[in-house]
């Protein structure tokens, strides 16, 4: 997708319907201080309350800010009746969250989701797929650029994951058959092997009834287009053959491991790239079942994500002020229009979403941007549907525009770490699992350990959240093989503090620890030992 920004960065400086609109940089009031790297500890309670905010207030980009004839998400809050594929996606499973946490009802929900199934089923499509960009009364194409005016394959992919992920949630009758029909239609229409019928093997991202391929990109990786593969796979009745996905996705830095500041990422550019290779396609696919050749998806996203944090903390021009609790790089609006940022592509600007899309795997780190943003940084950050799009400190400006690719994230990602609630939903449905298989994915098998986790490269420990929902600090902990296995709790200095496991018989697999509600923030360590075999984890709790 960075080909794609950079398009967009171009285009959003010539058209002033999509212009970046941003506070000036002359006459800004002098930015309000960060809020302190090491704050009071808050409890459970307020970091819960802080979620629920944060997460309703950007559901309703979605919800209330939706186009009102159409149903679908606008690309951005100055977009007017200019609407998006893959923001849409992104906003369907906003959609579920809010259901979920009671912010609108079921029927409310299907009602509105009817509605966009309709809309979608009279819009321009080729070859199944929709463009990126429609008009949300007509839904007639609006070109992306001058000869992406067909079918988008990658963000058509966004669209149908996020169906999908609500044909799973809706399982009830007449309202609700009526919309998982809809979608199964549409989702049976998409001609994902079309895109792979150029005949060079490979699957491409756009084809324009004007231009046909001259848009020329296949969708290589490492991006943020896998599950564009997945559902391509697991079609029922246009799918790719693995062949597709070998010629054209897998290349030669697919397994070579890289090491960044003592994290290791095993493909992907540099840096592993901007964040939102980290989100988009795991949004309601759980990358703790991925596995393949490659890598482990689980600890590549964790390890991608620390990179980025590490970079900003430790590399990075000083004048940025990136700070643990400021920190981020993705793909988002900036001062000079909009770019694709990473450690690799860095101009100081910092966008949430960044951050909290990757709150599943470094919720800690995560906490501390969002507390910021909320708290510190508020009056400049905060709007009406939640946070604004990005904040460049070196050069005092704040955007004002929300982008529907953006928000999306924040909300789905929030609550997959607080309740799991999209990954299983859409990750358990047969048709993705054929297509998982089809491409060698698996279901991983961890070491004996603590594999979901890794420290903080500059501390050697791992800072560990209080779950604000469940009231308790949680950790998985894997055991490869069958035994007897004992879990304790130290202190820093080797005191125990209690047994959690005490030479307790264990298969392999993954298990969720709760290490008690009645510990106070501090340091200790994790052990697990099988018989003279120990492994240890030195944990900060917050």
């Amino acid at each position: 997708m960075i080909n794609k920004q950079l398009c967009y960065c171009c285009l959003l400086l010539l058209c002033a319907l999509l212009s970046c609109k941003s506070e000036p940089d002359e006459g800004q009031p002098t930015p309000e201080p960060t809020e302190p790297d090491t704050p009071a500890v808050p409890t459970a309670a307020e970091n819960r309350a802080l979620l629920d905010e944060v997460q309703e207030s950007t559901f309703r980009y979605f919800w209330d800010f939706a186009h009102p004839a159409s149903g679908m998400a606008r690309e951005r809050s100055s977009s007017g009746d200019l609407v998006t594929t893959g923001g849409t996606g992104f906003g369907v499973q906003a959609i579920l969250v809010g259901v979920h946490r009671g912010w609108i009802t079921r029927e409310q929900a299907v009602t509105r989701l009817n509605k966009l199934t309709d809309f979608l089923a009279r819009a321009d499509r080729f070859h199944g797929a929709w463009p990126h960009w429609l008009d949300g009364n007509t839904g007639a194409t609006i070109p992306f650029s001058p000869k992406d005016n067909g079918g988008d394959l990658v963000e058509t992919s966004f669209l149908i994951n996020g169906l999908l992920t609500a044909r799973a949630y809706f399982d009830g009758g007449g309202a609700e058959a009526e919309l998982r029909q809809k979608i199964t239609q549409l989702w049976e229409t998409v001609e994902w092997d079309w895109y792979a019928s150029r005949g060079d093997g490979k699957l491409y991202w756009h084809w324009s009834p004007n231009y046909g391929w001259e848009m020329n990109l296949p969708i290589r990786g490492w991006n943020e287009s896998l599950i564009t593969y997945v559902l391509a796979a697991a079609s029922p009745t246009h799918p790719i053959s693995p062949e597709v996905y070998q010629n054209t996705w897998v290349n030669a830095n697919f397994g070579a491991a890289q090491n960044y500041g003592g994290y290791t990422l095993k493909m992907g550019p540099a840096y592993g790239g901007p964040l939102f290779f980290a989100h988009y396609s795991f949004l309601s696919l759980d990358p703790r079942q991925l596995e393949d050749n490659y890598t482990n998806y689980w600890q590549h996203n964790l390890n991608h994500t620390m990179v980025n944090r590490s970079y900003s903390l430790s590399s990075a021009p000083k004048n940025y002020g990136y700070t643990e609790s400021f920190w981020g790089l993705t793909a988002s609006d900036d001062p000079d229009g909009y770019a694709a940022h990473s450690p690799a592509n860095d101009n100081g600007t910092v966008a949430p979403t960044a951050a909290l899309g990757s709150f599943p795997y470094t919720p800690y780190y995560s906490m501390q941007v969002l507390r910021n943003m909320y708290n510190g940084l508020r009056s400049r950050m905060v709007g009406q549907y939640g946070l604004r799009d990005a904040h460049n400190k070196a050069r005092n400006w704040t955007a004002t525009d929300h982008l529907a690719i953006d928000q999306g994230p924040i909300v789905v990602m929030l609550e997959n770490y607080r309740s799991g609630l999209l990954w299983s939903l859409f990750t358990k449905l047969p048709e993705v699992q054929t297509g998982l298989s089809k491409l060698g994915f698996r279901q991983p098998t961890y070491e004996t350990g603590f594999p979901l986790v890794t420290p903080d490269i500059r501390t050697n420990q791992v800072d560990l959240l209080r779950h604000p929902d469940k009231d308790n600090y949680l950790m998985d902990v894997a055991t490869k093989e069958s035994g007897s296995y004992t879990l304790k709790l130290l202190k820093e200095d080797g005191t125990e503090v209690k047994t959690i496991w005490n030479n307790e018989s264990k298969g392999p697999g993954l298990e969720q620890v709760a290490l008690g509600q009645e510990l106070a923030p501090g340091k200790y360590k994790l052990v697990l030992q099988a018989g003279a075999t120990s492994w240890e984890l030195m944990l900060s709790l917050h």
